[in-house]
């Protein structure tokens, strides 16, 4: 058995080399011709695995190591009889430090009081429902959409998109890339926002319409973005409009990482029959406070403030990407994977 994997997946090297051919390959130089003779595929976002990319190979196995599965055709694979993985939650934690971490740099910066904030998330998947969760830890409160959930569970604890948007403070996007949200945030929406909101996104940059939202961002008291539109051609003018633009790492944390690892090499190992790998989890050589440290939440603004930016200085970051926007995919690939904190 042969198997294509992506270099930059952390922690992989040596796994799966006693039970099959592996030969590791740049992202974004996996092309059709990379796939003679391979049964499995590893990826993360950089590689789009649609029918112009699999179509005549002999891959029966695609994984992608993040959470996010957008650059996957999976439609088409289910129908040609390849089976796909991805690693849901992986980087769920990541994504939500890098929310209270932004939200509370920025308020430190602009003498905004977060305690009593409304803070609107929108989608209440394995992120957004974990952003609700600590969101009355941090002193402000949620307010929640997620339609699917609330058909699921019932309509206590969510609103509708229009409710939500109407009374929050801070508006957060939190859901996955699809027809029914591709540039969900346009003019309408944008319009309905309160004057000096807070928006955020680090979920998918396509969710978003740019032009409505540099239409409005003089309306908006901050703006916090990790997401684009056609990353990594990325746009310039709205890198230097936002208050913290990063090249799409909210979710680049240690454990985030080894979670996704693990994920893929499960899934491969499911496909493969290798008992062995069922229950795969990385080693490396990291300490504890490596992969998570503990966040105390007591005390004043300013002090939690600093705790947070002390585990991720989120301004560093931004400073990097604002000096240098033309090398957004570079930032991205050299980024140093970060602790996550635990309250």
């Amino acid at each position: 058995m042969k198997i294509i994997v992506d270099d930059e997946i952390p922690y992989i090297k040596g796994v799966l080399e006693p039970y099959a051919d592996v030969e590791y390959i740049p992202g974004n130089l996996i092309v059709r011709e990379s796939l003679s003779g391979a049964d499995a595929l590893l990826v993360r976002t950089w590689t789009v695995c649609d029918e112009k990319l699999l179509s005549g190979s002999g891959v029966r196995f695609v994984a992608t190591a993040t959470a996010g599965i957008n650059h996957i055709d999976t439609e088409w694979c289910r129908r040609n009889g390849i089976i796909t993985a991805n690693a849901p939650g992986c980087n769920a934690m990541g994504v939500v430090q890098y929310l209270f971490t932004s939200l509370f740099h920025v308020a430190e910066r602009k003498g905004i009081v977060l305690k009593g904030k409304k803070l609107g998330i929108i989608g209440a998947g394995n992120i957004g429902g974990r952003a609700a969760a600590l969101a009355g830890r941090f002193g402000m409160v949620p307010v929640v959409c997620d339609p699917p959930r609330a058909a699921a569970e019932g309509p206590e604890g969510f609103c509708s998109l229009d409710e939500l948007l109407g009374v929050s403070d801070i508006v957060t996007l939190h859901v996955p890339l699809y027809k029914g949200t591709y540039k969900m945030a346009d003019a309408n929406f944008f319009s309905k926002i309160p004057k000096n909101a807070i928006f955020v996104n680090a979920s998918r940059g396509d969710v978003v319409d740019e032009d409505a939202l540099l239409a409005v961002r003089d309306r908006l008291s901050a703006l916090i973005l990790d997401v684009w539109h056609d990353e990594p051609r990325v746009s310039e003018k709205l890198i230097a409009s936002a208050d913290v633009s990063t090249p799409h790492i909210a979710g680049y944390t240690l454990a985030g990482k080894l979670n996704a690892t693990a994920a893929v090499v499960r899934a491969f190992a499911r496909f493969a029959s290798i008992p062995q790998l069922e229950g795969f989890y990385p080693v490396g050589n990291f300490a504890a406070d490596d992969v998570s440290r503990h966040l105390d939440i007591s005390g004043s603004q300013e002090e939690i403030a600093r705790r947070l930016s002390d585990i991720f200085p989120v301004e560093a970051e931004s400073s990097l990407l604002k000096g240098s926007p033309g090398e957004f995919g570079r930032l991205r690939s050299e980024y140093r994977y970060r602790a996550e904190f635990y309250v």
